[in-house]
């Protein structure tokens, strides 16, 4: 068993632990930031540029409500009028629907201090305050074919009128100014949202590259060099046995010197 799981005897040293680490960091690091990147790229595209267009289609209703409404103050029949006026509920129903859904989104306030619940409040305020007013406007016009006399008629056709003028108008000019208001400040708040993602960028970028050179640097410092190969170490001379050599040669007998010592 201990012959097939040679890596339960490896035990990482406290410099391969530091670096393992910093990595681990650094990974979580980046996965984090790309993470909340990801999530501002989100509510950006759903809650701002899809926002933006909703308002701007708000706009267009209203006023192709407004025009609804001038081109049933001059129908010629009851019959003309109700077919005009028929698009009127689903047209209103449609703006509100469009307005109701962004107040349902995740409003924010700008670092210059421009609020979107305070715009889209506004926003509400002034639709409610000019649908009231064409509604006024619509229940003149559906007296007139109620009249008990053509004067009656031509009196209520143009109360209707001065109340789509002098009424109904300003109405629809301060539901203009809300709309603006609220795209401006839609934008701010995009904005800011587009700098915090910058700078999220920037610092982890900078992170990545700083904790990438510390840990080039660990593991330059850290990492152990080989030890170079040992040498042999010499036994001791007591130890070596000599080698055997050839015996020397019997010596011959060295003739003295002294003449007197030689023998005879």
């Amino acid at each position: 068993m201990t012959s097939r799981l040679p890596f339960l005897h490896l035990r990482p040293t406290w410099s391969q632990a530091l670096v393992s680490l910093l990595i681990a960091g650094l990974g979580w690091l980046g996965a984090n930031a790309l993470s909340q990147v990801d999530q501002d790229l989100r509510i950006m595209y759903t809650e701002y540029t899809l926002a933006a267009t909703d308002l701007a289609h708000i706009s267009a209703d209203v006023i192709r409500f407004r025009t609804t409404v001038i081109r049933s103050l001059e129908a010629p029949t009851k019959k003309d009028f109700d077919r005009i006026t028929a698009s009127l509920p689903d047209q209103r129903a449609r703006i509100q629907h469009a307005v109701d859904r962004y107040a349902s989104a995740s409003l924010r306030v700008s670092r210059s201090g421009r609020s979107e619940p305070e715009d889209i409040k506004a926003v509400q305020a002034s639709l409610d305050a000019y649908f009231a007013a064409a509604s006024r406007t619509m229940l003149l016009m559906s007296q007139v074919w109620g009249a008990k006399s053509p004067q009656e008629a031509a009196d209520l056709r143009t109360k209707a009128e001065l109340q789509a003028a002098d009424n109904s108008g300003p109405k629809l000019i301060q539901v203009s100014l809300a709309l603006d208001r609220l795209l401006e400040t839609v934008a701010d708040v995009a904005k800011d949202m587009r700098d915090e993602g910058t700078r999220t960028i920037r610092w982890t970028s900078t992170a990545l590259i700083v904790g990438s050179g510390v840990i080039a640097f660990l593991n330059l410092l850290l990492t152990r060099r080989p030890a170079p190969p040992s040498r042999p170490e010499e036994a001791p001379a007591s130890l070596i046995q000599p080698e055997q050599q050839e015996a020397p040669p019997f010596p011959l007998p060295v003739e003295h010197p002294d003449p007197l010592l030689r023998r005879e």
